[in-house]
């Protein structure tokens, strides 16, 4: 059934059911729509007029299709398809926000003829920017990306289900400031009532999604990205400390951003500040320091290294032999 569809919708789906199901009788047209049978052949009827040739056959094995003739079919994309669009050129190509690149414009033609209700999600989600592909992300549910930047867009907050881990799942109200993709991930820059702070949630762990009454004004931050980048590393449930043998310069060019914040305790010597989740991954992170460090703390970061530390060392002295089970 589609509810409070205009007519004008109702007839372009009619048309889509007809190509996709060739031979689909008025009756089943009419399931479909939730209308009468007369209704579904009134759409059949502008069609035509419109210069659609929709053939009808009579029989038990008689319906509608399309004949020769029509040259090309009009967009029929649900909310979900049309993110699902965005969201893999915006993974799968650094130049998605270049208005010079061809699947760009091609893709902004794509939104143009869409829906309005269809087009400005899609739309906004076109405008954030990708920064590289990390081939470890996960894409989100491309429902749930939809129901996100609505929400941003129309400033209503959220309840949402929240995976913080393999198996904890916390439900928090958010105000959802804006989506934004950074190296392929996608994360909500919110403000958490729960936490009665501001928070970066990765949309892909994002279990539920509740749209309350309730509306809120967002900061004026004409940078979202720049703001992500800064808050990455705050507000986890482990306190990171770390002491670099490098520059504070130097390091910077070896770590992300959103590892956590650097201190240039001299010239020689760099304090790395942040908060973590996840210490078995930062532990890998920090392997792409090229100096001697230290950990001071939290111990769950200290021993995720000692872990790491020895798989890597077994890896390089390992015999080959040994490896294979022989």
């Amino acid at each position: 059934m589609v509810p409070d569809a205009s007519p004008t919708a109702r007839t372009l789906l009619v048309l889509e059911l007809i190509q996709n199901s060739p031979g689909i009788t008025a009756d089943r047209l009419a399931d479909r729509l939730g209308v009468s049978g007369r209704a579904a052949r009134r759409y059949v009827g502008i069609l035509r007029e419109a210069g659609v040739p929709i053939e009808s056959t009579r029989g038990p094995y008689g319906g509608y299709r399309v004949g020769r003739g029509l040259r090309l079919p009009p967009l029929m994309f649900t909310t979900p398809e049309a993110l699902g669009l965005v969201m893999a050129v915006l993974e799968g190509r650094h130049g998605a926000a270049d208005t010079t690149d061809p699947v760009e414009n091609a893709l902004g033609k794509i939104i143009r003829v869409l829906p309005e209700p269809v087009a400005e999600p899609a739309d906004a989600v076109r405008r954030v920017s990708a920064r590289g592909p990390d081939p470890g992300a996960a894409r989100p549910s491309p429902e749930t990306t939809a129901v996100l930047v609505q929400s941003c867009a129309s400033r209503r907050r959220l309840r949402l289900g929240y995976r913080m881990g393999h198996a904890e799942e916390r439900v928090m109200e958010v105000d959802p400031w804006a989506v934004v993709v950074r190296h392929g991930r996608w994360y909500l820059l919110c403000w958490s009532h729960t936490k009665n702070a501001r928070r970066v949630l990765r949309v892909d762990r994002v279990t539920a999604v509740d749209v309350l009454d309730d509306t809120f004004t967002p900061p004026a931050d004409p940078d979202p990205v720049g703001t992500l980048e800064e808050h990455l590393a705050e507000g986890w449930k482990h306190e990171v400390e770390v002491f670099i043998d490098a520059p504070a310069t130097t390091v910077a060019g070896w770590i992300p951003r959103n590892l956590g914040r650097l201190e240039a305790i001299d010239a020689d010597h760099t304090r790395l500040v942040a908060t973590t989740d996840e210490p078995d991954w930062y532990a890998e992170q920090l392997t792409a320091i090229k100096a001697p460090f230290r950990i001071a703390g939290p111990r769950e970061l200290r021993e995720a290294i000692h872990v790491l530390g020895r798989r890597l060392l077994q890896a390089a002295t390992r015999p080959v032999e040994e490896s294979r089970g022989r």
